[in-house]
């Protein structure tokens, strides 16, 4: 069972992010149907074998139907220098995931969603191979629009690009993308294709 060590500090109930001072951030464990179960330190939940926390996952497309990738800055230690959809993360316990994929949005790339919108939720387990750590999650998915030029934090995002459908396939194919990628857009798919409409090519 998912222990959680009685020095750690936990973040509020209302989801507030703890302080420098508090220490390391914690994730919310979850069950296979989502019910929260307890907390882990992040790290400690992504070693293997891993441990079931819950995570959001955000995709986000501009007025012409493009999806905003970021490039996962080079001091990430999950996962570094790979290109992602929008923005992923988790939320702190007891936090919604939709407050915090719209804070973790803002948080990385400076830029607020719009109509964003919930695309259902994906369970997976993806080892990364490069660092030896794996996601076992129960990923929120969302979906929206993004109307201004991303500003992205440096610490966090080392690169962005607005791609099309055919544009996302040539890259995929050429350059190195984060484990859980193919996972998550798929199973957002159905909800990025109502808001891009059937031209979009999603």
């Amino acid at each position: 069972m998912p222990t959680t060590s009685a020095t750690v500090a936990h973040s509020s109930s209302n989801g507030v992010r703890p302080t420098e001072a508090e220490a390391p951030i914690m994730l919310e464990l979850v069950d296979e149907d989502g019910v929260t179960i307890g907390t882990a330190e992040k790290l400690a939940a992504h070693q293997a074998p891993g441990q079931l926390h819950r995570a959001f996952s955000v995709f986000l497309f501009d007025e012409t139907g493009r999806l905003l990738l970021q490039r996962r800055a080079l001091g990430k230690y999950h996962s570094p220098g790979v290109w992602s959809n929008t923005c992923c993360g988790h939320p702190y316990p007891g936090e919604a995931p939709f407050a915090a994929a719209a804070r973790r949005t803002f948080e990385e790339l400076g830029v607020s969603p719009s109509l964003l919108a919930e695309a259902g939720t994906v369970r997976y387990n993806h080892p990364d191979p490069a660092s030896g750590l794996v996601e076992q999650e129960f990923n929120h998915l969302f979906v929206g629009l993004v109307q201004t030029g991303p500003r992205p934090d440096p610490e966090e995002v080392g690169e962005t690009a607005f791609v099309t459908a055919a544009e996302l396939a040539e890259r995929h194919a050429a350059a190195p993308f984060s484990a859980w990628f193919m996972t998550v857009l798929d199973a957002a798919r159905p909800a990025i294709r109502e808001l891009t409409g059937p031209s979009g090519g999603w």
